[in-house]
């Protein structure tokens, strides 16, 4: 007799099926290890110990912190589970702090939780999980893997408010085939419902909303304790090229800036370039940052070139609107020529490519801001 497919698309007993999730200590990582505890998976939970956390970080919402250990390890124990804690703190300080601070000092804006997710979460513990013989490695982002001619693919989430895909456009063909997001299809509503059902002590806890290293937000503060001897003044310019005000480093900007120049003038001024090289900021009115033309490196693409024959939607921010496009594609750049212009596109930024069909918008790929 042969086996059904389960609820994770294996052709297995979920009893017979091991599955790894990734516990961050938060509700919805923890809602899917009760979920998948309550359909019969055998799991066991890995939480990563990414960094160390002062009394001040550990205060903040943030992700990974000590008390978020101790909170998956609560949860983990209430659904009696099996826990792991892995301590990637050196593997997460070179490939994503390290990045993080240099990729500011050469005045871009980074995003430090893809590179996180491509440096750490998926690929040691994707790692981790296949050496643990697992079938699934599981985590609680708002994601949605639809099967589809044997392979698993990657669509935004029901919930576009919390959509999440945006920061996992750098995951891998294998690592989508072996990953799965339960929560794709589920409203935040639901996952705090099913957490009380489930009486989890997380049910309540506020959403991670600071990058983990970076307390409060402050990421200037971050890049003094790693590198204090960035703090250079310069000079702000206007596009004229005349100095119009002197800046305390390029870090304290990002492309697109208007609060916090210091600058006044009879229009709202924006910062439209850093030149980390002069170690300037240029200066102007709005218009100046209109782009429709964007240059991508570094692409990673989960589908064939034949997909950008058509039309296709990018995003250039995590926050942004979906914004029609022709692609480019040539080998690991691209060109993306957006149909109207967008503003405050800023160098060290993803652009992560959707196509819109029957099931959704589907994630193509993406790759870095020139």
């Amino acid at each position: 007799m042969k086996t059904k497919i389960n609820s994770l698309g294996i052709e297995k007993d979920p009893k017979d099926t091991k599955v790894i999730v990734a516990m961050s200590g938060g509700v919805d990582s923890s809602t899917v290890a009760g979920l998948m505890k309550k359909e019969g998976y055998k799991v066991t939970g890995i939480t990563l110990k990414l960094y160390d956390d002062s009394k001040q970080v550990a205060k903040s919402k943030q992700c990974c912190s000590g008390q978020d250990i101790m909170d998956a390890k609560r949860v983990a124990n209430k659904l009696d589970i099996d826990h792991k804690i892995l301590y990637y703190q050196n593997k997460f300080k070179t490939g994503v702090i390290d990045n993080f601070v240099e990729s500011y000092l050469k005045g871009e804006t980074p995003i430090p939780c893809v590179q996180c997710n491509k440096t750490v979460k998926f690929k040691d513990l994707f790692e981790e999980s296949k050496n643990l013989n697992a079938d699934a490695l599981i985590t609680g982002h708002y994601v949605k893997n639809i099967a589809e001619k044997n392979k698993n693919e990657m669509y935004r989430a029901t919930d576009e408010g919390r959509d999440q895909s945006y920061f996992l456009f750098n995951t891998t063909r294998e690592q989508l085939n072996f990953l799965r997001f339960p929560l794709g299809a589920m409203l935040k509503d639901q996952t705090r419902r099913i957490a009380k059902e489930l009486e989890l002590n997380v049910a309540d806890k506020p959403d991670s909303q600071d990058i983990c290293f970076v307390p409060n937000g402050n990421y200037a503060s971050v890049i003094q304790k790693f590198k204090p001897e960035s703090f250079k003044k310069g000079n702000i310019k206007n596009l004229e090229g005349k100095v119009i005000g002197v800046h305390e480093g390029i870090i304290n900007y990002t492309v697109g800036q208007r609060k916090g120049i210091k600058v006044s003038d009879k229009e709202a001024l924006y910062v439209i370039k850093i030149n980390a090289d002069k170690n300037e900021i240029i200066v102007g009115r709005k218009e100046a940052l209109a782009k429709k033309i964007i240059y991508l490196k570094n692409l990673n693409l989960l589908v064939d070139n034949e997909e950008f024959k058509d039309d296709i939607f990018v995003k250039v921010r995590s926050t942004g609107k979906l914004l029609k496009s022709k692609v480019k594609i040539n080998n690991t750049s691209a060109n993306v020529n957006l149909f109207e212009n967008e503003y405050g596109i800023s160098p060290g930024q993803a652009c992560v490519f959707y196509k819109k069909n029957i099931n959704g918008y589907k994630v193509l790929g993406g790759g870095w801001i020139k």
